[in-house]
């Protein structure tokens, strides 16, 4: 299968990748399937796919959890090695097309006191609802490439 109509499956379609990457045969290897387990866990366990009730939880502490993605994710990559090509073509876009966005304008409006404001907290938790949706759709992703029951909705 190619890598594009993988990501078609998963209607990941809006990620921009070079057309010669999204023509390559997508074939995880065991090294993959272990790295996007490793990433599947942490995803699953965090507020990235958990939802932040409003009377609930602390807007800064939800940021810095979602900003972690990037040092978990490097780690992931550096403990699984070079062999693990698959899964960082995909864990790399997503950061930097899907997460990245959201913590570096999160981040500046922090720094700037937004947490401070109700309106901001509640645009804020809008904003990571739907970073929580694309991401969740990443968590799946994950399932599938590890070839593990998808947990993502066995709660209510």
């Amino acid at each position: 299968m190619k890598f594009q109509k993988w990501l078609e499956n998963w209607d990941m379609t809006s990620l921009k990748i070079k057309t010669p990457i999204l023509d390559m045969e997508w074939k995880p290897q065991e090294i993959d399937r272990e790295a996007a387990w490793d990433m599947y866990v942490e995803l699953l366990t965090r507020i990235t796919t958990q939802p932040l009730p409003p009377e609930d939880g602390v807007e800064i502490t939800a940021l810095e959890s979602i900003y972690n993605i990037f040092a978990i994710t490097r780690e992931i990559l550096k403990v699984h090695g070079r062999g693990c090509v698959e899964f960082a073509k995909l864990a790399i876009v997503i950061l930097n097309q899907v997460i990245r966005p959201f913590t570096a304008r999160w981040h500046k409006l922090s720094q700037e006191g937004a947490f401070n404001d109700p309106n901001s907290c509640d645009a804020f938790r809008k904003e990571l609802n739907d970073l929580q949706k694309k991401i969740l759709t990443y968590t799946r992703m994950l399932a599938d490439i590890a070839e593990v029951e998808d947990l993502t909705s066995m709660e209510e």
